[in-house]
């Protein structure tokens, strides 16, 4: 979702309570009949021990259970979304504990400070769950097999140093001897976990770097996977919403209660902050009763934080943002771009634009909350941050931190949206309804109060200047964001510093252009803005990549081959473009007459997102006035690798994303509120659009990067600049359906 550092909340396990149905969590241990090698520890002397004692990732026990009949049940700190993550944990830890991936059972771990792999917090998000535990959980795995040895000489009687691991037991080849790790694990659980252990030799990997099938898949294809959307529980109300049309304005008079109350079903109407409920007998009961009632909204009081202002339009911002004049704050610096832009034989100059963008998941928002009797309150809720959500809805309830008892599901998808954003999460208005009900509450948004209330990707628009010197090479590049970026937002902004996902993807490109200047102009945005997948790179690349071209036109310059020149001095970058090139058969830019009679053109990017380098090739046609993208294809260098088989769907997702935004998708906002409520005013990338993926995996041996985002940026871009070629003019603004084509040949 992001590349910073989450600022997480104070990381507390969770309590034990007296729910009136247990999770599968509360019954880990002795009370499965397991021989286990690691409990749930019990929450008293968890909270006796202060989270700073605990190196995360460290024991054993609050990861690992070995099971009777060899399973292995692991806990992740990191969230499934679709991206793989339990398949890569498994593959991780199983390589060094010496388990097949495919003997794991693995589900979302709850708060607690073991689970803080994420620079002291813990966040799935920002591509960064395998590459800033990877060691982490290597060396947990190696500890557990360590520990598992030792337990098996035991039994045996022999030294440790003459036995061996074979997948899923312990082995005495001298006596021909072997003991399952489900026989052994109670004993080993026993033992202190070591304090080094010796990793194996890449050479000698099972697992890591194969293409092992997805853990999840079986359960995904026949239907028993269960998301937040799908749970119940004993004595529940379904819960509805309307939201107030405007961000602030708040219910006032309802002037058919009376008649929405005795609706089938309606159990009770309830006013909320922003909002009125009702909770009924199942939820289409409870939505047809919401969607009935007559509100009369009030307009928000004085001072109103986030409130939309009635006057608002996504038009008028973006005119405003483009006119807003200044060089900003600096952000990278690189000799004298002013000089040698006065200097230059030619200036180039453009400003590029790119709208606010809703999430779209396909799992509609939702929230199951219960009051338990012993006060503590228990919460069902799609998240990406446990602890920090715990933290939250602590607050929100008035109860201490430990009496908030998180169950985190799989995710119906991730793309930033399971951030900690107070007013596009259904979870508050839940803990409120449960507590005024008396009874469990699950609460689902509609499709409508989603868009309604979703957080938006930013709009941005940055200014560029070039200077070239006489041979049509560019020797300084002046570039300069304004806007908004979401990490200031909701981490803070210093007034002197520039937001850095405001300009990532224009700022730290390696191409050896001597000059550079890359600034920011903070304005405000009155919208909730939001991470968004791959953050500032889902615009600023677009921005960047396809200014290059311009620029490269104007130097009457090849755009591939000055890419492969300004990387001379990069080889990893350069030999990326390489294999991007290779792998489409060869660069060629067009226009050119495909088999099939289509007059197409070839569009390239590069892109450096969350630790992994990228380049992309697109190729187009125009048909009807619309854009068509038969292929595109991706080399990617994370450095070095999991799971191939991940990397590849996560590519093709990426790009199938990226396109959407390049051709189709815009939020546009007219008096405050937004027009497109569901997807008939929001089109998104169907199936029969979707262009053929090729993907090359180049691994550098650099640091492990990340993989569910870096496949995104260099689409738009790529597409743009194919498309440029074709009808014979500079594309500056996303998305492509904005722009008449009619007439162009395609």
């Amino acid at each position: 979702m992001n590349d910073m550092t989450p600022m997480a909340a104070d990381a507390m396990t969770r309590h034990e309570a007296k729910p009136l149905n247990l999770s599968r969590r509360g019954l880990l241990g002795a009370s499965l009949g397991a021989l286990v090698l690691g409990v749930t520890l019990p929450a008293g002397r968890v909270r006796a021990q202060a989270a700073a004692s605990v190196t995360p990732g460290t024991r054993v026990r609050a990861f690992l259970e070995i099971r009777p009949d060899g399973t292995v049940l692991f806990r992740s700190a990191f969230i499934e979304g679709g991206q793989g993550i339990f398949t890569a944990m498994a593959q991780i830890v199983g390589e060094e504990l010496d388990v097949d991936p495919a003997q794991f059972v693995v589900e979302g771990a709850p708060p607690g400070p073991d689970y803080l792999l994420t620079g002291g917090g813990r966040f799935t998000g920002g591509s960064m769950s395998v590459r800033m535990s990877y060691e982490t959980m290597r060396r947990l795995g190696a500890s557990a097999r360590r520990m598992l040895l030792q337990a098996a000489a035991a039994r045996l009687g022999v030294p440790g140093s003459e036995l061996s691991t074979e997948p899923g037991r312990a082995v005495h080849a001298a006596s021909g001897r072997a003991i399952p790790y489900g026989e052994i694990a109670d004993a080993a659980a026993e033992l202190p976990v070591p304090d080094d252990v010796v990793l194996r030799s890449p050479g000698d990997f099972r697992w890591i770097g194969k293409p092992v099938a997805r853990l999840d898949v079986r359960d995904k294809s026949t239907g028993k996977a269960r998301y937040s959307i799908d749970l119940t529980i004993d004595g529940m109300l379904h819960a509805a919403v309307q939201h107030s049309p405007r961000l602030g304005g708040e219910p006032g008079a309802l002037a058919n209660e009376a008649e929405v109350r005795g609706m089938p079903g309606v159990h009770s109407v309830h006013r909320l902050p922003g909002a009125v409920a009702v909770l009924a007998s199942s939820w289409w009961r409870a939505r047809r009763a919401v969607e009935a009632l007559q509100v009369t909204w009030t307009d928000p009081a004085s001072g109103t934080a986030h409130a939309m202002p009635a006057d608002f339009s996504s038009q008028a911002h973006m005119a405003m943002l483009k006119a807003t004049p200044g060089d900003g704050v600096a952000f990278e610096t690189a000799g004298d771009a002013a000089g040698a832009l006065r200097g230059a034989r030619r200036v180039v100059e453009a400003t590029y634009d790119a709208p606010y963008l809703v999430h779209g998941q396909l799992e509609p928002p939702s929230a199951l909350a219960r009051w338990n009797e012993d006060g503590t309150l228990e919460l069902w809720i799609p998240n990406q941050a446990p602890e920090m959500f715990q933290a939250d809805a602590a607050k929100l309830a008035g109860i201490a931190p430990e009496k908030v008892i998180i169950h985190s599901q799989i995710l119906g998808g991730f793309f930033g949206r399971h951030f900690l954003y107070p007013t596009a999460n259904p979870y508050p208005q839940a803990i409120l309804l449960a507590k005024a009900a008396g009874r469990p509450v699950k609460l689902i948004w509609s499709r409508e109060e989603e868009f309604l209330r979703d957080t938006l990707r930013p709009m941005g628009a940055v200014r560029f200047r070039a200077g070239l010197d006489a041979d049509g090479l560019p020797v300084a590049l002046d570039a300069v964001a304004v806007g908004e970026g979401p990490t200031g937002r909701w981490f803070g902004r210093q007034p002197d510093k520039v937001d850095s996902s405001a300009v990532e993807g224009i700022a730290g490109k390696v191409y050896s252009i001597p000059n550079r200047r890359v600034g920011q102009v903070h304005v405000d945005d009155p919208a909730i803005i939001g991470f968004w997948r791959s953050v500032g790179h889902s615009m600023n690349d677009f921005f960047y990549e396809t200014f290059f071209d311009e620029m490269a036109d104007a130097g009457r310059q090849d755009p591939y081959e000055l890419r492969r020149r300004l990387l001379a001095d990069s080889p990893r970058h350069k030999t990326l473009i390489e294999a991007v090139a290779d792998l489409s058969g060869g660069w060629r830019r067009g226009p050119f007459t495909a088999e099939d009679g289509t007059r197409r053109a070839r569009g390239v990017a590069m892109a450096s997102p969350f630790g992994s380098e990228v380049a992309t090739i697109a190729e187009v046609s125009l048909r009807q006035g619309e854009v068509v993208v038969h292929d595109v294809w991706v080399a990617i260098d994370p450095g070095s690798i999991v799971n191939p088989a991940i990397i590849e769907a996560q590519v093709n997702s990426a790009v199938a994303l990226g396109l959407s935004s390049a051709l189709l998708e815009e939020v546009v906002y007219v008096d405050g509120m937004p027009q497109a409520r569901n997807y008939d005013g929001y089109p998104i990338l169907t199936p029969d659009r979707m262009p053929r993926v090729h993907v090359r995996i180049v691994e550098s041996g650099a640091p492990m990067g990340g993989i569910g985002e870096p496949g995104l940026p260099g689409v738009p871009p790529a597409v743009v600049n194919a498309v440029s070629v074709l009808c014979g003019r500079r594309i500056r603004t996303l998305p492509l359906s904005k722009i008449d084509f009619e007439g162009v040949e395609g």
